[in-house]
């Protein structure tokens, strides 16, 4: 009976047959132990010289790094193993041998390893990554779905810049310029507008010619807009979706998270509400702390984020932020036209903004008077206001950093081990 590594607890004491790479192996006299993986997990092979012929027991003794091989054999339970269960291998067969695998066991350095990138994604722990990263995603779509909202994909192709930014890559559409997307936001205020909760996943891209451990050229954005609902309920829903996503990994990631050695305790304390500072509390806690080069009005650093994140157990909520630093479609709070309905999500223990969001403008005339600052009166904008024109409402909405979210909740320090191929400023390879 064929079968994955991921289904052996549904075969236990039955002999299965599993397609399946070397990973790594040792042998001790009349023993070998394969370290086996498929792609839906990993899993030991006990080879014993008494269980298999001779000439499959010289065969895995000889097994080379990432040859790949059918592997028959009875499953057992194993409480030793992460997973619970071990393979006692009756029969092998080799389909492909695998001759110096650049990848051994010793160390190696970061440039090399990115440059094998597509080799590197192998490994036990980039492998763990990319499951929590796409557990993260199942659990997205869960909630979502759950909540009522509809999946709707905006264009990587646009005409315009979301938030008014230079930080674009041009191209030419025909005769047109075009740049690719920086954010599906706008589009999906027209997509709420129709459909009432919509959320976007897809790729984003932002020409910042940054190198610091939290950024990418190209990265994943999850972007909900949510008709006839103010900012503080939005604040409620992200809370609710963050605390989702992070209890779903919990549930379902156990043995990734144990491979990546991540402390789940802190995790465990992830759940809604989450504390919340307005922006001008912020600063003064920071000059508080000790920081003089920050006053009010100015953006946060890294370091700013880190420390008011290092007082919370939580992520934290930074609100009301002027309304001169955020972009123009943000709304000015009632109480106080100085600063925007809006927050920034800062996860703990260092990892930085992981969520933006705020209240959009709906009144025609103040997006008109928006437009005028920011000089956005040219075509590409013009449906955008109107959709301020006919039948506007109170709208809010967020983007959660897929990658940002996947560092934080692995415990890893940089972002480049949270996406399969990474885009840097000095990387388009592989």
């Amino acid at each position: 009976m064929k079968t994955t590594i991921a289904n052996v607890h549904k075969h236990v004491n039955e002999t299965v047959t599993i397609g399946v790479w070397l990973h790594n192996k040792r042998s001790s006299g009349k023993i070998a132990f394969l370290q086996l993986r498929d792609g839906s997990g990993f899993i030991q092979g006990v080879v014993a010289k008494a269980a298999v012929s001779e000439e499959a027991f010289e065969q895995s003794k000889n097994l080379t790094q990432e040859t790949s091989l059918y592997v028959t054999g009875k499953v057992v339970e194993d409480t030793r193993s992460p997973l619970g269960y071990e393979l006692q291998v009756s029969d092998l067969e080799v389909i492909q041998e695998a001759v110096d695998y650049p990848i051994t066991p010793k160390e190696h350095g970061t440039e090399f390893l990115m440059d094998h990138r597509h080799l590197w994604l192998r490994s036990t722990k980039q492998h763990a990554i990319m499951k929590v990263r796409n557990e993260i995603i199942r659990s997205t779509y869960e909630f979502f779905n759950k909540e009522g909202f509809v999946k709707v994909d905006p264009p990587i192709l646009t005409g315009a810049s979301a938030e008014g930014t230079t930080e674009l890559f041009h191209t030419k559409y025909f005769d047109e310029d075009a740049y690719l997307s920086q954010s599906g936001q706008l589009y999906m205020e027209a997509a709420a507008m129709a459909l009432g909760r919509v959320f976007s996943f897809g790729p984003t891209f932002r020409a910042e010619k940054s190198k610091t451990r939290r950024h990418l050229i190209e990265f994943w954005m999850i972007e909900p807009e949510m008709a006839f609902m103010d900012h503080e309920e939005s604040l409620q829903m992200q809370e609710e979706y963050v605390a989702y996503v992070v209890q779903s990994v919990l549930e379902n990631c156990k043995v990734e998270l144990e491979t990546l050695e991540r402390d789940t305790a802190q995790l465990e304390k992830i759940k809604a509400p989450f504390p919340r500072i307005t922006y001008t509390e912020a600063i003064q806690f920071l000059k508080d702390q000790g920081f003089d080069d920050i006053d009010w009005g100015d953006d946060f650093g890294a370091p700013h984020e880190t420390a008011i994140a290092e007082a919370h157990d939580k992520p934290v909520f930074i609100t009301h932020f002027p309304v001169e630093i955020k972009a123009f479609y943000m709304k000015p709070d009632p109480d106080n036209s100085d600063v925007a309905l809006c927050a920034d999500l800062i996860a703990p223990e260092g990892y930085g903004e992981i969520i933006g969001g705020s209240e959009r403008i709906d009144d025609y005339e103040l997006m008109a008077e928006r437009y005028k600052e920011h000089e956005l009166d040219g075509p590409a904008y013009e449906w955008y206001l109107q959709l301020r024109q006919y039948g506007s409402v109170p709208h809010s909405g967020f983007g959660l950093g897929l990658e940002r979210t996947v560092a934080w909740i692995t415990g890893i320090e940089h972002i480049r081990e949270t996406i399969p191929f990474p885009r840097l400023l000095n990387r388009l390879y592989p």
